[in-house]
């Protein structure tokens, strides 16, 4: 469970500045419920940035971490779209509030090892979350739920357009902007779009799909991003190529990609409910109904049967408002965030338990 271990070591933050955040009535990911479409949950672009007169983080010293830390926090807070926002120093956050963090999406596993000197700051509404010092010495990403990636670009250009006006970015005619990372030269672009593909999964055509999207650039990787696995058949889609090409080409193309896919998936739905109707319609009644009744039940057995409940709202067969519902409790159903929501001081096998209850009681509502 990635950086979960001992809930009250290291706890120098107060539970509720955390908390604000989490509980937050406009959470991007969460509470958006109007946004749920099918196939697509969320869209993330990603921009990798470097300050031109320091080490990049992994070569810079504890002081120059620091300088550039508080730099940051500075200059992002002054920004009009960051107001009211959220800035925590990762040496204060525990390792389960790392954790809830991660499952947000909002800092990167990689993050939560950093050096002193990182650190997060993160939009009240949480759509928007800057890494300070992970890999680069900034890592900006916009979030929105749904398919959008041509205003997550727009307001990701806008906010990088803003912070380049307050400091000199390592950047070269050559190559573009300079990362810590190859990978990430030239655009510093990563485009993701978080689907939920179960049609293509349960009909075993998934592996082939992505065969073809990575002959085409394009990388599939699991719910949290690089060795994760595809739980709730939840696929994380990315550009792999960040240079030699522009912004508006990438996405361009990333987008026509997820467009067939999307087609694809579509389809994979239809054919399998068409051929194995009664099948289908059995795993989906049972998943329902355990949702209803379970008493024990870890994440990974919650996220595939919610899977199977969307499904089910994309059919038509439950209200289109479950959609949000089940979105939220994606998120609200891994390890960190039961913890979390149990202030921390439960054993593993007791979150299996309080999960459960929280899933009857969200579903003792549904229609």
């Amino acid at each position: 469970s990635h950086c979960i271990q001992n809930p009250r070591k290291n706890r120098r933050l107060p539970l509720y500045m955390i908390e604000a955040l989490l509980q937050s009535s406009a959470a991007e990911l969460t509470q958006q419920r109007k946004k749920a479409v099918p196939v697509v949950l969320s869209t993330r672009i990603r921009l990798a940035r470097n300050l031109a007169t320091v080490p990049f983080p992994g070569r810079a010293t504890s002081a120059q971490r620091s300088d550039v830390l508080a730099k940051c926090e500075q200059i992002i807070s002054r920004l009009p779209n960051m107001k009211s926002g959220h800035f925590f120093d990762a040496k204060s956050l525990s390792d389960l509030e790392k954790q809830t963090l991660v499952e947000r999406h909002l800092i990167s596993r990689e993050l939560c090892d950093a050096a002193p000197g990182a650190g997060v700051f993160i939009r009240k509404d949480q759509s928007c979350s800057v890494m300070i010092n992970e890999e680069d010495h900034l890592r900006i990403q916009i979030l929105k739920s749904g398919f959008s990636l041509k205003s997550a670009w727009k307001q990701v250009d806008t906010f990088d357009s803003d912070l380049e006006k307050t400091f000199d970015v390592a950047f070269s005619p050559d190559f573009g902007y300079l990362t810590a990372c190859p990978t990430n030269l030239g655009t510093g672009m990563r485009a993701s779009v978080m689907m939920h593909l179960p049609g293509l999964a349960i009909s075993g055509h998934m592996e082939r799909v992505v065969r073809a999207v990575n002959q085409l650039g394009i990388a599939v990787r699991g719910l949290f991003g690089e060795g994760s696995d595809a739980t709730g058949h939840i696929f994380q889609i990315s550009n792999q190529q960040t240079l030699g090409e522009a912004e508006g080409d990438i996405l361009d193309r990333l987008g026509n990609v997820l467009k067939t896919i999307i087609d694809h998936e579509l389809n994979a739905r239809y054919k399998y409910l068409e051929e194995n109707r009664s099948q289908l319609l059995d795993k989906i009644g049972r998943s329902y109904g355990l949702l209803q009744n379970v008493h024990v039940i870890n994440s990974n057995e919650a996220m595939n049967l919610l899977s199977l409940v969307r499904l089910a709202v994309d059919f038509g067969l439950l209200p289109e408002t479950s959609r949000g519902l089940v979105d939220r409790l994606f998120i609200e159903c891994q390890p960190g965030h039961v913890q979390y929501a149990s202030r921390g001081d439960i054993a593993p096998d007791q979150r299996d338990i309080v999960r459960a209850g929280k899933l009857r009681s969200e579903f003792s509502s549904m229609e």
